[in-house]
């Protein structure tokens, strides 16, 4: 069997979540990788057979996604001819992380297509929603992605189908400490905004950066750029993490025992949905860098919780009985030749009695 295993580039959380999940496809059948998106800062343990650019939502500089930035950079023709292009038929089943032209492209050709990510869970009835309804970012969600099966992943077990995070082994197998300062980790901020902001609180902050070259301390905030090593290393010395919304760093987090601060980017509706979900979890979240948020920045440096979630190791059992709920559907689509034979001896039988 052939598998196209297909990732949203955007980010670092699908990629991240990726380390784990392509190499256990890969122990059960033939895996090829496609990747679409550009905004990822993640070294793979994994080849990358195909890379597409796909559709991407620009985050800007103030903690928003930059509306005006994802038009001028969206090509909708190129997007197009790599759904029709694609080579989808060589597969016979596509897994994908909330990519588009894999979804797209098996959708045109009837080949049978598999959501597995964390905005399968997102949409789901069940599952923590923001306190506004957002019409658009709704539509986004269940039509960016257009397959009929989904299995999703979220911070709690909200609904069938859905499942607790896939956490890194590096991240299980860490030996976490508390040396007392805060990770950061917030990509829609420029670097002067968060400099600014956060030397106001007496802490020590570690702020990993897609705009830093190299380290460099001012006062009592120090920037790095970003690189796994360094990342996780600082992650799991810190007693907190600052960060956006998203799904894989607040889960490692929570796993890892330590304080959450989380700001949804504004005008993403699924990050606004995942705040609701970490805060009803004991999580801090502001809507902003501001100002009018100081006091509740320091409760939360002084008071906030260590949150605790015991999420089990259950990637391997999803990816093999995904693999094998498909075998078993095609199995009754398509009968092997031993049941094929012996429908056809039962066919017969009938003309004997």
């Amino acid at each position: 069997m052939k598998v196209l295993y297909a990732i949203q580039g955007t980010g670092n959380g699908h990629l991240s979540r990726a380390q784990e999940i392509v190499p256990l496809i890969n122990k059960y059948v033939d895996t090829t990788v496609l990747v679409s998106g550009n905004q990822s800062q993640i070294q793979t343990n994994f080849d990358i057979n195909y890379q597409k650019t796909g559709l991407t939502f620009l985050s800007g500089k103030t903690g928003k996604i930059d509306l005006l930035r994802t038009v001028f950079k969206s090509h909708p023709i190129d997007f197009f001819n790599e759904i029709r292009t694609f080579p989808i038929k060589q597969f016979d089943l596509v897994i994908t992380d909330f990519e588009p032209v894999s979804a797209w492209s098996a959708l045109m050709h009837g080949v049978p297509c598999v959501e597995m990510s964390h905005q399968a869970a997102v949409i789901h009835p069940n599952a923590p929603k923001a306190d506004s309804r957002n019409r658009i970012g709704e539509y986004i969600l269940n039509h960016y992605c257009p397959t009929k099966e989904k299995i999703g992943f979220h911070f709690d077990q909200y609904g069938q189908h859905i499942h607790t995070p896939v956490i890194r082994q590096a991240i299980r197998t860490i030996d976490a400490k508390n040396l007392g300062h805060y990770t950061v980790y917030l990509p829609a901020y420029h670097d002067e905004v968060l400099r600014q902001f956060l030397k106001q609180f007496p802490v020590k902050w570690e702020v990993f950066s897609k705009f830093a070259k190299e380290k460099t301390t001012t006062d009592n905030v120090t920037f790095f750029p970003i690189d796994n090593e360094s990342f996780t290393k600082s992650f799991s010395e810190c007693e907190g993490v600052l960060c956006g919304a998203g799904f894989e760093l607040p889960a490692e987090a929570m796993y890892l025992k330590k304080k959450l601060l989380v700001i949804p980017m504004k005008g993403q509706y699924e990050q606004q949905c995942n705040a609701v979900a970490t805060k009803n979890m004991g999580a801090t979240m502001i809507d902003s860098l501001n100002l009018l948020h100081h006091r509740t920045i320091n409760l939360w440096l002084s008071q906030g919780t260590y949150l605790h979630v015991d999420y089990q190791d259950r990637t391997e059992s999803i990816v093999r009985n995904t693999l094998a709920d498909f075998e078993f559907k095609q199995r009754k689509v398509r009968p092997t030749l031993d049941e094929k034979t012996t429908f056809e001896k039962l066919s017969v039988l009938k003309y004997l009695f």
